[in-house]
């Protein structure tokens, strides 16, 4: 078992971040390094970002350290060699699933910052839960695959699930405002992404590059590509549902391309509350380590005179079904809200790679539901092998298809068996 030093957690919280070279790591270091009297480091897990993360490490000193594999943790220890540090001063390097679960549940770690992509983070997140640690929730994919398996885990284990998404943390903090059963909707705001006033026939030839240009948030990869399509607001719907125990039908998206407003939150008596703030993810991380006491940050202030009209849209559900899709597949419950993660992944990264058309995105995701059947998840294992079936189906999916593939029939996912 990993054990923090005493010395330290009787001055600083320790903080373990899964995710540490993504941008939301990169983000959650930068409020550290800003509040050095209050934030110590214990663990950084990465996955193959040996150069960023060899950086991270000569900066905050961490105790341990855990990438992806055995080759990667070679590839780190030959770069620790090269700018020559100490062995001494090396943390405690390790790899592998294992090593991300003991880096997340070491004793004396306040604060888990879950921040790794997909749900490769799955397993060390839940049982940081079972451990009863506070945990910045950062990966939404997290909720979408196994949702009633973490909330359930973290009021058996008193955890406290603070979201870091801007959106679900706007609506944490408008939620303070009020009593659950006075709460009438939840309305989450999305950029719309660089598409969102596209015509739909031009999508056919969106290339890569087009769709990582969001027009007002630095993210990673996926995320930026799900916020094109608008599976990212998808995934937000139905982690909104589970997070604030809200029934679909009270969770509202609407496309504000200013992206000042993240969520609102509308009380029985009809009062609204939004939070506002700049398009800054340091502010969201900060609140979530900092929680329930608000300091200054380093995220500029809203200027007033610089705005001249908020606007809000409806989506449009023709253009990006996904997001449609995703209430569907809540829905249904079971193992489809994973299958739709999975499968969407897997289109992403087709599409990266040159395979499948920016609306072939779209089109593999449906297929892949409807071709894996739905069936209960009851534990960690089960939305495991979920997953690998349905990157299994959507891989397949992807070849028969390829670029020019036959559109498929939007159709709502099996019922659960």
């Amino acid at each position: 078992m990993i054990l923090v030093d005493a010395a330290y957690t009787a001055l600083m919280r320790a903080i373990t971040i899964l995710g540490s070279t993504g941008s939301i790591g990169k983000n959650t270091l930068d409020v550290i390094r800003r509040n050095r009297d209050r934030y110590r480091v214990f663990a950084l897990v990465a996955g193959q970002n040996v150069d960023e993360l060899v950086s991270q490490i000569l900066e905050f000193r961490p105790e341990v350290v855990v990438v992806a594999t055995d080759e990667a943790l070679s590839r780190l220890r030959q770069k620790l060699r090269d700018v020559g540090l100490p062995r001494p001063r090396w943390p405690q390097l390790a790899a592998g699933a294992r090593a991300r679960v003991e880096a997340a549940v070491a004793a004396g770690v306040a604060f888990v910052m879950s921040a790794i992509v997909g749900v490769a983070g799955l397993e060390a997140t839940h049982a940081a839960v079972h451990e009863s640690k506070t945990v910045g929730l950062a990966n939404k994919e997290l909720l979408v695959a196994s949702g009633e398996l973490l909330m359930s885990a973290a009021r058996e284990h008193n955890a406290e699930l603070i979201p870091v998404d801007s959106e679900h943390n706007g609506a944490h903090q408008c939620l303070r405002a009020g009593r659950p059963e006075e709460v009438s909707r939840l309305i989450l705001t999305a950029s719309g992404g660089p598409f969102w006033n596209t015509d739909i026939a031009e999508l056919q030839d969106v290339t890569p590059e087009q769709a990582l240009k969001h027009p007002t948030w630095k993210m990673g990869t996926r995320i930026t590509l799900d916020s094109a399509t608008l599976m990212n607001k998808g995934f937000e719907v139905i982690e909104a549902c589970w997070l604030f125990g809200l029934h679909p039908s009270q969770v509202e998206v609407v496309i504000h391309p200013q992206s000042i407003v993240h969520a609102m939150v509308e009380y029985s008596d009809g009062s609204v509350l939004a939070q506002m703030s700049a398009p800054d993810m340091r502010m969201p991380i900060q609140y979530a380590l900092m929680y329930p006491e608000r300091k200054p940050s380093a995220v500029a202030p809203l200027r007033w005179d610089e705005f001249r009209k908020l606007e809000f849209y409806p989506p449009d559900h023709v253009k990006f079904p996904l997001l449609k899709l995703s209430y569907q597949a809540h829905k249904t419950g079971g193992s489809a809200p994973c299958t739709l993660n999975a499968a969407d992944e897997v289109a992403v990264e087709a599409f990266l790679r040159g395979e499948i058309s920016f609306p072939g995105i779209g089109e593999v995701v449906v297929e892949t539901l409807d071709r894996v059947a739905v069936r209960r998840i009851s534990s960690i294992g089960d939305v495991l092998e979920a997953d690998e079936l349905s990157r299994r189906v959507a891989r397949e999916v992807v070849k028969i298809r390829g670029r020019n593939g036959v559109p498929s029939v939007l159709v709502a996912p099996a019922k659960a068996v």
